[in-house]
């Protein structure tokens, strides 16, 4: 693939890279080219808070393992951050900024770059984070080389990389409504909410919070079985256990970036 070729021209003419590594399919090629092409030079680095599901860290540190790349976890602390817990619609730019002050004393440290997994689809998405990003100088070769998702999917395949095909998993904190506070608890109740649906057998889940409801979206072919009346009261008990008040099933089914919607409405309006 060009740009794949792409990609190792921009990494080669880097004197190192740390790679802010999440475990999704992104990171994971970035991580891998980066490490084929820079060897020691690369350290791939996951960042552990409240708003990263346990789940997604034990298989982000698997495949480092398996890939053999450097890998080193670090604990952020965007929660204590007034403006991230406040969740305007700039939050993911007060936790991008959280997570570079962490990378930064590493690259540093290291006399590398920071890089992001960001792709070219990215651009079309609001990503508050990637403004974050660019202020500071952290870089994003997969959107530089013009990789798209289909592209990252194919590439990641095509290298044996088993994340190949993993469902998006954005932090737990994006499933939380603009406007509705972020805090452990309500992080910790998502993840297990999305836990138990994904146990029903649903592979893309997202239980989306907002404040007393719970609307949970999954592929539209999966909705008329979740739907079933003794499943749907399975869910409905469970959720109800965790505090939420009401519980939705959304019929337009998964849609990463579901709670932007919004926000790009009023944008296209006011362009």
């Amino acid at each position: 693939m060009e740009v794949v070729d792409a990609l190792k021209g921009i990494l080669s003419e880097l004197s190192g890279a740390v790679v802010a590594y999440s475990g999704g399919v992104d990171s994971a090629l970035l991580a891998d080219v980066a490490h084929e092409v820079l060897g020691e030079r690369m350290l791939a680095v996951t960042a552990v808070s409240a708003s990263l599901d346990p789940s997604e860290r034990e298989t982000a540190a698997a495949l480092a393992a398996e890939r053999g790349w450097a890998h080193r976890e670090v604990r952020t602390d965007e929660l204590e951050t007034a403006e991230y817990r406040a969740n305007g619609p700039d939050r993911c730019y007060h936790c991008k900024n959280a997570l570079l002050d962490r990378l930064e004393d590493l690259a540093r440290a290291r006399g590398a770059v920071v890089l992001i997994g960001a792709n070219a689809d990215d651009a079309d998405d609001f990503r508050p984070g990637m403004r974050a990003a660019a202020e500071r100088g952290a870089r994003a070769p997969l959107l530089e080389a013009g990789m798209t998702k289909a592209d990252v999917r194919m590439a990641a395949r095509a290298r044996g990389l088993r994340a190949w095909d993993k469902p998006a998993a954005a932090c737990l904190a994006s499933r939380i409504a603009y406007g509705v506070e972020v805090t452990a608890e309500r992080l910790e109740r998502v993840a297990r909410a999305e836990e138990f649906v994904r146990a029903l057998g649903a592979r893309d889940v997202r239980v989306r919070d907002q404040d007393n409801l719970a609307r949970i979206e999954v592929p539209a072919s999966e909705v008329p079985r979740l739907a079933d009346p003794a499943v749907a009261a399975r869910m409905v008990s469970y959720l109800k256990e965790l505090g939420f008040h009401y519980v939705t099933l959304d019929l337009e089914g998964f849609r990463s970036g579901s709670m932007n919607v919004p926000l790009l409405s009023v944008s296209r309006i006011r362009s």
